[in-house]
């Protein structure tokens, strides 16, 4: 099969072109001006709804897909904050609402934060993902398909087995 054959399936790399709107029309994220957004396709590297809405595309086909929150960066979830001392942020760190940070819950998991809210003495800490509770509006152009190396396959269990690309899964 040649990339012009290709359709969008699993474990193709697919490069895509972008723009990302809100209901309100505002832009918050596009491809224009940078290269494509690469992502290895039925891997859960992009939101599922975009993911989902991709498949069967071909090289150069270009559509519209609305996402609704539960299937892009969640439904907001107002009880996901987390009100912190303000002496528990390095002191050279200008704090600003919208500022993210990585940080680690007690079992040792990542999780990113942003800053709701700066009190005198305290940080409303914000769980949610920025985008959480938005229907996200793309307009998006299949720019590039090709088929997975070993070692893209392989890279996506973390263990690098060989396994993992001849037969799909990691083990």
């Amino acid at each position: 099969m040649t990339e012009e054959t290709l359709k969008v399936a699993d474990d193709l790399v697919v490069s895509l072109d972008y723009t990302l709107r809100l209901d309100n029309d505002e832009i918050v994220d596009t491809s224009a001006d940078r290269e494509p957004l690469q992502f290895l396709q039925g891997q859960g590297q992009i939101i599922p709804g975009l993911e989902q809405a991709l498949y069967g595309m071909a090289l150069g086909e270009e559509k519209n897909v609305e996402v609704a929150p539960a299937e892009g960066y969640g439904v907001h979830n107002p009880d996901a904050t987390q009100v912190v001392a303000h002496d528990m942020f390095p002191e050279d760190v200008d704090l600003e609402p919208g500022m993210g940070f990585r940080m680690q819950d007690q079992q040792g998991r990542s999780l990113l934060a942003f800053v709701d809210e700066i009190r005198e003495d305290e940080v409303v800490l914000d769980f949610n993902h920025p985008l959480a509770g938005e229907t996200l509006h793309f307009h998006v152009q299949v720019a590039g398909l090709r088929k997975a190396t070993e070692q893209e396959l392989a890279a996506v269990c973390g263990t690098g087995c060989a396994g993992c690309a001849s037969a799909g899964v990691c083990s």
